[in-house]
């Protein structure tokens, strides 16, 4: 499986099997979130066979079901530590796609288990990521148009228009795609640009959501067609 083929197979499941993450899968899955931590300057961990986060009321309510296994999306405290959570923890969950794994993003539906992981000083978790072998595979959820979205039209390039339709379908908090893409024709080093930025809403996590939708853009668009503004 493609990374593009991930980003429409992927959908959030909360209901999981008992079945253990191991061998390949685990040291590939490892890999990854050491060379994410590395890049991102982050300290994502991932918690194994630790039930109690997702039995409290709050993940009782979201319809968590036997959730064992998470990744705990934490780093040092910054103003684009939301944003840099939600690139590289995208980059780790498209990866669980590819390898038979299911995920879903969580923001309050569950809860911090003593113990299970480490903070460094200054460090916050900003979510965490459910992970395992999903009872189903999940289903589509209703997106909104590229051009509620971006300046997507017949003579934007085709890339532009790949890219905001895999950016609409990255996941975000209750499906709120609060961000916009902007495709702007003269960019630095004879690349075209393209502008992204977040919206508002009561409900927060934009800036997650925001930087999950960056990296579904970039495999949508090819990263090689044009630069960040």
């Amino acid at each position: 499986m493609t990374l593009s083929e991930a980003i429409l197979a992927r959908h959030s499941v909360r209901a999981y099997t008992d079945q253990p993450i191991t061998g390949d899968t685990l040291a590939t899955l490892q890999q990854k979130i050491d060379e994410v931590n590395a890049a991102g300057k982050l300290h994502i961990q991932l918690v194994l066979d630790e039930p109690k986060a997702f039995l409290c009321a709050m993940a009782k309510y979201g319809k968590f079901r036997g959730v064992r296994n998470y990744l705990v999306m934490a780093g040092k405290k910054a103003d684009d530590l939301d944003e840099r959570v939600g690139y590289y923890g995208e980059q780790i969950v498209l990866l669980a796609q590819t390898l038979g794994l299911n995920t879903c993003w969580v923001g309050v539906s569950y809860s911090k288990t003593p113990g299970a992981f480490v903070l460094d000083e200054g460090e916050k978790v900003a979510c965490v990521i459910s992970i395992g072998y999903g009872e189903t595979q999940g289903v589509s959820h209703k997106i909104k148009s590229p051009a509620e979205v971006s300046n997507a039209s017949d003579i934007t390039p085709r890339w532009f228009n790949e890219g905001v339709k895999a950016a609409l379908l990255a996941p975000t908090a209750v499906n709120q795609q609060k961000f916009h893409f902007e495709y702007e024709a003269f960019g630095g080093n004879g690349k075209k640009r393209v502008s992204a930025r977040k919206g508002t809403s009561i409900l927060g996590y934009t800036q997650m959501d925001l930087g999950i939708a960056k990296y579904h853009f970039e495999i949508g668009a090819g990263i090689e067609n044009f630069e960040w503004k």
